[in-house]
């Protein structure tokens, strides 16, 4: 195993994890780097081993001691001391390492060519020994190797952004959580090279970079705090991890043991893996194959190896395309639901690229959309130039071609799906919804988001359950083709929804309506504006501009105020209100309400409240909202108030004052409900004060 590539893993974390690349895949195109990597010739002097072994002496020479990164020393604690169930993982970490390492030597070989590198004809493999006798497990790697300092700065301190975040997820999961949740978090995350003191008390580093007269060097720790380095003789170009293991983790010294570990989690690793001597891994790149040949096994056991999960995929796209680009493509959904990690829009896609089965970027960050982060798989492409370097693969006008046809083919999978699979799609929409929903926000392209679009799926006024919740795409089909809008409401539920004062003039004409349930539905609606011809409208938003025609009415028929004493009334709330609304009105649109506010876009109103308000006073507040009072004529409330004002003036302003309080709160728009309390107790105090 090399640890060298732990350096190099804020770049690329995974780069052989998914390699396809065997040494017999470089023949066809190119003869020289054949010779180079492939070749079974040694140079003189240069000896290659079938077994790893730990033969290497030492020259003598002074020996270093370091003292481990403050955060480094906490990892190994952690790790040494949890109660993790698989310790098994451990041998996949360092494999994946190692594998990491000669992905890297075969990138520099292509990128530098022949005069960075030594040891140019040596079989790129890795190479592990199980030692009973001795209770030793070693993984030796052909790969780059390791300078002094890249052995100081990659083992000596926590060079890994994942492995910060496994730190900070374990300070959480110790505030009154089980050791299991802390376990739990160590197979989330994996700690790679300090994943061998799970099982070692003492870790054996010998390595030699692959650079022209670069020393042997040995490191090793027995994890107490501190670690030592010094050179050695005839330590071979790669790097070779020696574990002294535990007495009670001597299973992992035993030769079929780790073959049933190597076949669970590394069996698709893209180089050899020779235990004791024989081959114990495929090398088949799944993705270049027939899709009918490759059975769900082994769909299930490579989506396992690509994704570090214990899960199978949910839906499997193998495609194959030569225009507009040369494309072999396998992408996997996973069937678990997404954690917070995968959440994270700073969490890198899953996605590996290939161009002619040579590894070219673990996990590329630019080959799709955030959006689509959660999408594991590989994609093999011969129209990338093996020359292109990893810095350039973000303004690749190459790149983001193949991002937007990987794209538009991933979006046209899943419409398929919702067709072909309704049920399993939509089990699929409840876990990954979010992610669509923040690609029709990011994206800038009008067309892709209304493809996009056709994904969402919601509940509808039509809809007694949620298995009933309809696509966008329905409604359109379902409404008269005459009809301009497509309404949606948003409220935390349906008993809400249907008891919202701003649904009910819509419920009595029968209009259908789609129902937001979470908060940041109804932007996306919003920002995506139209769906075909008919615009997204809020009810809300539809309500406010109709009930500019509805207050020109003289009166509003029988059990209502009059007219005349409308214009009392109105004036009277809106002194009242001074500073809270703009304006007062009357609307017929409202049964059982007494009354309702209104804005002018109530999306972005409700997302202010929440995330912006806190920062502006309250009177400023009401000023930016510019909200209006609605009053319902007819409801008994209302009509009482306007009797209430000329006895009771003191009660009145207390009823005025609640009755908008509470229309705030069916808005949305009451940034703590809590606030509300002062004047609903005063006013309980005055209802009681003849009891």
């Amino acid at each position: 195993m090399s640890v060298r590539a732990i350096g190099v893993l804020g770049q690329a974390r995974h780069l052989g994890r998914l390699a396809g690349t065997m040494r017999q895949c470089l023949r066809p195109a190119w003869g020289a780097l054949h010779r180079a990597v492939d070749s079974k010739r040694s140079p003189a002097g240069f000896q290659m081993r079938g077994f790893a072994t730990e033969t290497e002496a030492k020259t003598g020479s002074v020996v270093d001691k370091h003292e481990f990164q403050a955060e480094t020393r906490q990892l190994l604690d952690i790790v040494a001391r949890s109660l993790y169930s698989d310790h098994e993982v451990f041998v996949r970490e360092l494999i994946s390492n190692a594998s990491d390492a000669l992905e890297k030597f075969r990138y520099t070989l292509l990128s530098s060519g022949e005069a960075e590198l030594a040891g140019m004809d040596r079989p790129l493999e890795i190479r592990i020994t199980t030692d009973k006798p001795q209770m030793q497990l070693i993984i030796q790697d052909t790969g780059i190797g390791m300078t002094k300092e890249e052995l100081i700065s990659n083992l000596g301190t926590i060079a890994r952004s994942g492995s910060k975040q496994f730190l900070e997820q374990m300070k959480d999961s110790q505030k009154g959580a089980s050791s299991e949740a802390s376990s739990n978090i160590i197979g989330q995350f994996g700690v790679g090279f300090y994943s061998a003191f799970i099982v070692a008390n003492k870790v054996e580093v010998y390595t030699r970079a692959a650079v022209s007269n670069a020393p042997g060097l040995r490191w090793s720790t027995d994890g107490s705090g501190s670690y030592e380095i010094e050179e050695t003789s005839d330590a071979e170009l790669g790097t070779k991890i020696v574990l002294h293991l535990k007495t009670d983790c001597r299973e992992y010294a035993d030769e079929e043991r780790i073959k049933a570990v190597i076949k669970k989690y590394s069996n698709f690793v893209g180089s050899p893996i020779l235990l004791n001597g024989k081959q114990a891994n495929e090398i088949k790149p799944l993705w270049l194959l027939d899709p009918q040949s490759i059975s769900k096994e082994q769909h299930h056991d490579f989506y396992r190896f690509i994704s570090n999960s214990f899960d199978i995929p949910r839906f499997t796209l193998h495609y194959n395309a030569d225009v507009p680009l040369s494309i072999h493509a396998l992408l996997y959904f996973p069937e678990g639901k997404p954690g917070l990690f995968e959440m994270s829009r700073d969490g890198n896609t899953g996605v590996a690229l290939y161009t002619r089965k040579v590894l070219i970027q673990s996990k590329t960050e630019h080959l799709l959309p955030k959006w689509l982060r959660f999408v594991k798989g590989v994609v093999d492409s011969e129209d990338i130039p093996l020359n292109l370097s990893r810095e350039l693969l973000q303004n690749s006008s190459l790149i983001r071609k193949l991002s937007s046809v990987i794209s538009t083919r991933v979006i046209r999978f899943l419409q398929e799906r919702a067709k072909k699979q309704p049920e399993e799609y939509e089990a699929f929409y409840r876990d990954y919804g979010l992610f669509l929903k923040e690609g029709i926000v990011t994206s800038n392209d009008p067309a892709e988001k209304e493809e996009i679009a056709k994904l969402l799926r919601f509940d509808s006024s039509k809809s007694e359950t949620q298995s009933g919740r309809m696509s966008l795409e329905e409604y359109y089909k379902t409404v008269p083709a005459d009809q301009q809008n497509i309404y949606y409401l948003a409220a935390p539920n349906r008993v809400l929804a249907e008891s919202s004062p701003y649904y009910e003039s819509l419920k009595k004409r029968n209009e259908l309506v789609i129902f937001c349930y979470e908060p940041y539905d109804e932007l996306v609606l919003m920002q995506l504006g139209k769906f075909k011809s008919k615009n997204l409208v809020s009810v809300e938003k539809e309500m406010r501009e109709e009930s500019k025609d509805v207050n020109a009415a003289t009166d509003f028929g029988e059990g209502s105020l009059l007219r005349s004493e409308l214009d009392s009334l109105i004036p009277w709330l809106e002194g009242e209100l001074k500073g809270h609304v703009v304006k007062v009105k009357a609307t017929s649109r409202l049964d059982t309400h007494p009354c309702v506010i209104t804005v002018e876009e109530m999306a972005a109103a409700r997302h202010f409240i929440r995330t912006q308000s806190h920062q502006v006073p309250e009177q400023n507040r009401f000023a930016l909202l510019q909200p209006e009072l609605e009053i319902n004529p007819k409801h008994p409330i209302i009509k009482k108030l306007n009797k209430l004002r000329e006895s009771d003036q003191e009660l009145a302003q207390l009823i005025a004052k609640q009755l908008f309080a509470n229309a705030m709160v069916g808005a949305g728009l009451a940034e703590d409900p809590r606030m509300l309390l002062t004047n609903m107790n005063t006013l309980l105090a005055r209802a009681l004060e003849k009891y």
